[in-house]
């Protein structure tokens, strides 16, 4: 293996990114307030932009910020100083799509590193040359390739040429993400980063002569839910994945929870170390990273078109909903070795008698029960029902800022 694998990680906000540095995350992607593709993730300031980077580079973690729409006339006003500070905080790399965009880029900040982004459809070795001639360093695959069609890829491409592809998270109904469901239905630009998901909804059939009688798709009292798919997870295949020459491993994540973010790069980093470290280490904890992830809410799970073409199994028809086995509880803000009490905001509901697990960024997630705990005040409680309550939790092991409670 000529380069470290990279573990790619979602950050929606600054909460987010450091959890994935602390989590494992080689990298991280964001976006700011403008120029990228989602603009309901709560996005970066500059002021979090550049203590985000200053964090990450702390923790030799990479940042790399995502200005990947499809740019119209009016989009391009202000984009030459938005690159300029973007050098300016020494972000590691841009993802771009645009050909306009990319050559703003090269012209303001010639030395900074431009990632092909998923929008661009990236399918073929000669779109890959075609990228790096103009000077790109990395291709993000688009989401519609197999493994053997990747490693055509990598074979026909230098090796100083870098592949990253989407190994984890919600996949799109449309081809790498170019929809104008969204527009046509609510007037939000996907394309521009204001996609309302249309593919989640529920649909019908209607017969133009017969308006107002709705006609199932699939027979189910429930209706249809004819675009929505599951959810993409390749943690049971790091092997294959590494085989077909992938560099970086993308999570896909920038609007979903600190807990997601914490609980998929745990499990993804683990497996990709025992991998490296001994290959039979990784076969025997299979299971184990896969029921890790399944910590995190999804919507079932699917390789893709990783290995051929998905079919109607891949699709969920019969709701929309996300399987939920555990609930995020607590943040650690603080742990006292001497005491032994962690101070933790919670996230949900919790009481004493609870069975709770703490998922920690840097060591074993270690399983409790709760005993005794405290408000600010010293004060013995039994519950802590309050959103963002601050609690004091004798606890028997070594905690962290940001390492999690989860039930």
């Amino acid at each position: 293996m000529d380069k470290k694998i990279e573990l790619l990680a979602p950050a929606g906000d600054l909460e987010k990114l450091k959890i994935a540095v602390l989590y494992g995350a080689d990298a991280v992607y964001l976006g700011g307030t403008s120029f990228g593709l989602r603009a309901k993730a709560k996005n970066f300031s500059k002021e979090d932009m550049r203590e985000g980077v200053e964090f990450a580079h702390k923790h030799n973690a990479k940042v790399y910020v995502t200005c990947n729409i499809f740019a119209h006339n009016d989009d391009f006003d202000g984009m030459a100083e938005y690159f300029k500070f973007l050098s300016e905080i020494n972000v590691d790399a841009v993802l771009i799509s645009d050909p306009g965009v990319f050559s703003v880029a090269r012209e303001v900040v010639p030395d900074m590193d431009i990632h092909i982004s998923t929008q661009a459809n990236n399918t073929n070795y000669k779109t890959a040359l075609f990228w790096q001639k103009l000077g790109a360093v990395r291709i993000v695959m688009a989401r519609e390739l197999s493994l053997k069609e990747i490693k055509d890829i990598s074979d026909n491409i230098p090796k100083n040429l870098e592949i990253e592809a989407f190994v984890h998270g919600a996949m799109c109904i449309s081809y790498s993400g170019r929809c104008l469901l969204s527009n046509y239905l609510s007037g939000r630009d996907a394309n521009k980063g204001a996609c309302s998901h249309p593919c989640r909804w529920k649909y019908a059939l209607v017969e133009q002569t017969r308006p107002g009688e709705y006609m199932p798709i699939e027979e189910d009292e429930r209706g249809t839910y004819i675009f929505n798919s599951k959810d993409l997870c390749m943690i049971e295949y790091i092997p294959e994945l590494i085989d077909s020459g992938i560099i970086s491993l993308k999570i896909e994540g920038r609007i979903k929870t600190s807990f997601y973010v914490g609980t998929v790069i745990k499990a993804y980093r683990e497996a990709i170390d025992d991998y490296i470290k001994d290959p039979n280490i990784y076969y025997e904890k299979k299971e184990y990273y896969l029921n890790e992830v399944k910590k995190a809410s999804y919507r079932g799970f699917t390789t893709g078109f990783y290995f051929g073409k998905p079919n109607q199994n891949e699709q969920i028809y019969t709701t929309s909903s996300y399987i939920r086995n555990y609930d995020f509880i607590g943040m650690v803000i603080d742990y006292d070795e001497q005491s032994g009490f962690a101070t933790i905001e919670q996230r949900n509901k919790f009481v004493v008698g609870d069975e709770i697990e703490f998922l920690r960024g840097r060591g074993e997630t270690f399983s409790m029960i709760v005993e005794e705990m405290y408000d600010e005040d010293g004060n013995s409680i039994l519950e802590a029902p309050h959103p963002q309550q601050i609690i004091k939790l004798k606890v028997g092991q070594k905690l962290s800022p940001f390492d999690m409670m989860r039930k």
